[in-house]
């Protein structure tokens, strides 16, 4: 998807490592606003080439005061101001503000977290019809704070301690909030986005994925030539099928899918896929059965990180050795792999769309993403890395494919590699975590829940516990069960499950699985972990 072709207004976020920043690119997105987010060091050229009508800077861990701190480009102001682009500053962005157009940015002689009332103590633009005095709830998440404000700007906001809370210059079209509108805690927060990007800025919207349905096909058809023939990778999920039923109505049979068993999936995972593909979606797929060669090339490692690049490595080669026989076949090489890549899955993987991004870290590699060797001979088609989970499942009712498909929870491309913690080959961790996890997901649909939670698994723990079972004193696997809900896959909470459901499915794995004497649950919302466990 080319972000110039867009039907929309570009808001363009430069993210600066705060943990909040992908959710600002899906709030304007909520507005049938199209929104894009760049590293916060790229370069003025990677930010006017975008020509995005608004630029965000978002919050971070940093601070201005110290000498390696991120900011935007040299010329940045100069150019935002000759061309009439609408700068907002959130948290941190608020204080790069401050500091780079001439004002004063110190530590603050109190730290503001969490809930905190903020007043509104000047005329102001950014909240609208709201009066001086008039008082709402906003989310803070910072150390440092604005102690004298550039020459035009106006102070319109202060918290209840004292500090800057929101500024603005109307005429430079510059402004700034000391807190987080984009989350939930701030109550009103979606409320002044919307002003502030309708009202003030004059954003035309007009996003919305069946826009981008048609541009993925015409750009897919715009970059494959005429001759070219196209591998698709189909992992059996969302992301793979979709990439794939986009790819196929723009270049019908010069794209031949290929589903590789790496022994790595879930219980009868290729029966069920391989008969979806066949009965319901009606795309050639080739399967290839390759277990060994995954599972020998795994066995002895326990790095998580390690496990993903071997897992991409192997993927590759597969393809490659798939694509030589379709050259052999069709007399024509192969020249494109295509991938369902996320948007997630690059912005964990670091870097995202832009330059580097070089003030967060990597959250693990993606197969997707990271895990691709640099001599790959196949070049990459990936329709959908600009696109959330969310909005993926619409666009695949708007190509027509079936909804239950849409409503699968995520896998990921490694498969239970990163399901089972250290060596994967490691006695039976792999059988016993799919019938673990068979019992688990099965549980979930008779009662009901599957539709309500985002993903469901289970976890084989590289560790042994003492039980009684059959009156007998056992030492065997305990295996834990993760359940969470969520939007996009960049945040998400732990299921609350009723006890009665826990107890039934705990006594079930025990009694159904052999080696299994003790069931643990997850209960940890990301941030701050991740949803997978490796």
């Amino acid at each position: 998807m080319d972000p110039k072709a867009v039907k929309s207004d570009l808001v363009l976020i430069l993210d600066y490592g705060s943990q909040y920043t992908h959710l600002i690119t899906r709030r304007i997105r909520a507005f049938n606003t199209f929104s894009l987010c760049i590293s916060g060091t790229s370069t003025l050229d990677a930010i006017t080439s975008l020509n995005p009508k608004v630029v965000i800077l978002s919050g971070g861990p940093h601070s201005v005061h110290t000498a390696d701190s991120p900011s935007f480009p040299d010329g940045f102001v100069d150019w935002a101001l000759e061309n009439r682009v609408f700068v907002l500053g959130i948290c941190y962005g608020l204080q790069l503000i401050v500091q780079k157009l001439g004002g004063e940015v110190r530590v603050g002689t109190e730290q503001e977290y969490g809930k905190m009332e903020i007043e509104v103590v000047g005329n102001s633009g950014i909240f609208g019809n709201k009066k001086v005095g008039d008082k709402q709830v906003a989310w803070m998440s910072h150390g440092d704070e604005a102690a004298r404000l550039p020459e035009g700007f106006e102070l319109v906001a202060k918290s209840q301690q004292g500090g800057v809370a929101a500024l603005e210059n109307r005429e430079k079209r510059f402004y700034g909030l000391q807190y987080h509108p984009e989350v939930s805690h701030s109550p009103e927060g979606m409320d002044t986005l919307r002003h502030f990007l309708f009202d003030i800025c004059g954003v035309a919207a007009g996003w919305n994925i069946e826009d981008v349905s048609e541009e993925e096909i015409k750009a897919i058809k715009g970059t494959v030539g005429p001759e070219d023939h196209v591998i698709c990778a189909l992992s059996g999920g969302v992301d793979s099928t979709v990439a794939a039923t986009l790819v196929h109505k723009a270049i019908g049979h010069r794209l031949h899918c290929i589903f590789v068993d790496n022994g790595l999936l879930r219980y009868k995972e290729r029966e069920r896929v391989m008969e979806t593909f066949e009965k319901d979606l009606h795309l050639p797929v080739t399967c290839v059965d390759a277990s060994e060669q995954f599972l020998s090339h795994l066995k002895g490692v326990t790095d998580p990180e390690m496990k993903r690049k071997i897992i991409g490595r192997e993927f590759i080669n597969i393809f490659d050795i798939f694509a030589h026989d379709l050259e052999q076949k069709l007399g024509t090489k192969p020249a494109y792999l295509v991938q369902g890549t996320l948007y997630p899955d690059v912005i964990e993987s670091c870097p995202p769309p832009g330059s580097g991004r070089t003030h967060s870290h990597t959250i693990k590699s993606h197969h997707n993403v990271g895990g691709l060797p640099k001599d790959m001979k196949l070049k990459l088609i990936e329709p959908l890395k600009l696109l959330f989970k969310d909005e993926v499942r619409e666009l695949g009712r708007i190509l027509d494919v079936p909804v239950g498909f849409l409503k699968r929870h995520p896998f990921p491309g490694p498969g239970l590699a990163v399901r089972v913690l250290g060596d994967v080959t490691q006695g039976n961790a792999l059988d016993v975590l799919r019938q673990v996890d068979e019992i688990f997901i099965q549980s979930i649909k008779d009662a009901g829940l599957y539709d309500t939670i985002w993903q469901a698994f289970a976890v084989f723990l590289p560790v042994r516990t003492v039980g009684v079972q059959g009156d007998q004193r056992t030492h065997s696997h305990v295996v834990a069960l993760r359940a969470v809900t969520s939007q996009d896959g960049m945040t998400a909470d732990w299921y609350y499950f009723e006890h009665k459901f826990l107890d039934d499915v705990s006594r079930k794995i025990c009694n159904s699985v052999r080696g299994v004497n003790r069931v643990v649950q997850d209960i940890t919302s990301k941030p701050p972990s991740t949803i997978e466990w490796e």
